[in-house]
């Protein structure tokens, strides 16, 4: 049996156990949902422990003034939020709607962020793997404003195209993260909204900045989009409250390349800026963050330094 179809056998079969397991979900009445999942989250935490030496190494760099027990805690609580975001994901468009949102979002700086997004001129919504970052892009839609979102395509292309329809369901357009950069452009130079995650390591080649008092890359595209088309940049979270659907929508800030400030002199400092606010909402809700990711990877590079030529004949010595 050749590999392709071996693959292919495989992605069939773990798309069709998914949506099973989503329409279980949806079958299940939600407070059965909170439960199951924090019975699960505690199975994964103590018993399965997926990623546990990374996730473990992260809240050390992160935290390290924290007992074991707090880290044990957080990473408990860390996989109950990320099921609890699966499971309104899978309830989102019975739940979420125009007439309803407000049974379960609370703004911070609403007015600003609407104005902001009906401006004529182009603009970056910014957010990290942190609170229900994929409800917060479809709450966009849910408003009427159309969001290019930037996604990484997913291995298995039945499921990528199942996650697609969802997120592209109230409005919202996704871009593939390879290649999208002249359809970013576009977007961009036709007054649009580009929606990104600013908390994904980009190697050697990124731009470095502070994050959790370690150096972590950056993609450098962030802030290149937004200095080349003068776009303001909004960093936006989604943070639970209390249990399912129950959620503190917040402008973390924003920034504007026309008005001149420090935060956007150059492409380093914007970087800086909004990787220190997503730092400090993280701070509030550690367990609302994907931890599982090796967001801490490799070193700056240091610039070589010519080491000076021994002095010859063309350095002014003089010859016998």
């Amino acid at each position: 049996m050749s590999r392709t179809l071996v693959s292919r056998i495989t992605d069939r079969l773990t798309y069709v156990a998914v949506r099973v397991a989503i329409c279980v979900v949806q079958a299940l009445p939600r407070p059965a949902c909170e439960r199951g999942a924090r019975t699960l989250a505690r199975f994964i935490a103590r018993s399965v422990r997926i990623r546990r030496s990374v996730v473990r190494e992260n809240l050390r760099i992160a935290f390290p003034d924290w007992s074991e027990a707090q880290a044990d805690r957080t990473i408990e609580a860390m996989w109950e939020h990320f099921l609890l975001m699966v499971v309104e994901i899978a309830h989102a468009q019975r739940v979420i709607q125009k007439t309803t949102w407000r049974k379960h979002l609370r703004f911070h700086g609403m007015e600003q962020m609407v104005r902001m997004l009906w401006s004529d001129r182009p603009k970056v919504i910014l957010s990290g793997h942190y609170g229900n970052f994929e409800l917060a892009a479809y709450l966009f839609g849910v408003f009427g404003f159309r969001i290019y979102s930037v996604a990484r395509v997913l291995d298995n292309p039945l499921l990528d195209r199942f996650v697609t329809q969802f997120r592209e369901s109230r409005g919202q357009r996704i871009l593939p993260k390879k290649g999208s950069a002249p359809d970013v452009e576009l977007a961009l130079q036709a007054n649009g909204a580009i929606g990104l995650l600013g908390d994904q390591a980009a190697g050697p080649k990124g731009a470095w900045v502070e994050f959790f008092g370690r150096p972590a890359s950056v993609h450098k595209a962030i802030g290149l989009f937004a200095v080349s088309s003068g776009a303001p940049i909004m960093v936006c979270s989604a943070t639970r409250r209390h249990g399912l659907f129950d959620y503190d929508m917040r402008l973390e800030g924003t920034a504007d390349p026309a008005l001149g400030g420090a935060e956007t002199a150059g492409l380093k400092e914007i970087s800086q800026w909004y990787t220190s606010l997503l730092e400090a909402s993280i701070r509030r809700a550690p367990e609302q963050y994907w931890w599982v990711h090796r967001r801490w990877r490799g070193e700056p590079a240091q610039a070589k330094v010519r080491k000076p030529r021994p002095p010859g004949p063309d350095a002014g010595e003089e010859t016998a």
